[in-house]
């Protein structure tokens, strides 16, 4: 198991913010207890068990996959989490707005893979800095469990070419990949485990392979984003995090009481669909997440 990142009372040191910026990424980062983890990894899966067959709009796996935070408790007390904030902090700042969360879980002994990709190609916001995505383990996550692989230094290129695949063997959207040729050399292997997080840029270069364990590899992701990039045209759907939203042009929307309330649910919906059209634009299939 990797030794954590030595954080200074909770908050990072000057020293691997640095280090965050000149690697495009930061881990492994110790957030919280690990029993605190395995408890939000119980909760989560009952609440597979409990919803799965509740009658649910869409499937239950849309919601745990898209805007989490919007229907599900869990979800936002995570993304909200003090340990993880703290961090968070020392690469954004103190006023820290959700632009999404999600659990983004493979199965054991599965073959599904995520390709080489950087976040903020279909996002409609840009080559921004001010977007950074924490990735908090809620299980080992382990090159043999299908860790995530990051490419160092790659945040300081643009955004590339893409590739839609829609291959049902990759977990993105659209099956997106990043139109070069990454060296096996050149990936580093992102482990972390339960109670430990990893940041990375929206630029990073990162994917991961299959998982061929026998636990489910299981984790909280969220995408945190400074105020002062939200969009100046278009809707913005945030939830505040911390501070303030110094830039005013965000909507800020409430954090959900309960699972799956029917308010919560109707604004998941409009706001999914918004959303949709600018992570399918140009799109040449409408299936998967955001169809």
């Amino acid at each position: 198991m990797l030794s954590s990142l030595m954080l200074d009372n909770g908050a990072l040191p000057r020293s691997l913010a640095r280090q965050y910026w000149d690697d495009g990424y930061l881990f492994p980062l110790p957030v919280m207890a690990p029993a605190e983890a395995r408890r939000m990894r119980a909760e989560l899966e009952a609440i597979e068990r409990d919803w799965l067959d509740a009658g649910l709009p869409l499937p239950l796996n849309t919601y745990k996959r898209i805007n989490a935070n919007i229907v599900m408790p869990l979800a936002h007390r995570i993304a909200t989490h003090k340990g993880v904030l703290d961090a968070v902090e020392g690469v954004l700042g103190p006023d820290i707005l959700i632009f999404s969360a999600e659990f983004f879980i493979k199965e054991p002994r599965t073959t599904q893979v995520v390709s080489m990709h950087q976040d903020l190609t279909y996002w409609g916001l840009g080559a921004i800095d001010g977007l950074v995505t924490a990735w908090i383990a809620l299980s080992p996550a382990t090159p043999a469990s299908g860790c995530m692989d990051f490419v160092r230094g790659s945040h300081k290129q643009a955004i590339l070419p893409h590739e839609d695949t829609y291959d049902d063997n990759n977990l993105l959207s659209r099956g997106q990949e990043v139109r070069v040729d990454v060296d096996e050399a050149d990936k580093v292997n992102i482990e972390i485990h339960p109670g430990q997080m990893s940041l990375h840029h929206g630029l990073t270069i990162h994917g991961s392979g299959p998982n061929t364990s026998d636990d489910r590899r299981i984790a909280a992701v969220v995408r945190y984003m400074r105020p002062d990039v939200v969009p100046a045209e278009g809707k913005t759907d945030v939830m505040l995090a911390r501070g303030s939203d110094t830039s005013g042009r965000a909507s800020l929307i409430p954090p959900p009481a309960a699972n799956f309330e029917p308010d919560a649910v109707e604004r998941y919906d409009a706001i999914r669909k918004e959303q949709a059209k600018v992570m399918m634009e140009g799109a040449k299939n409408d299936t998967g997440l955001y169809a």
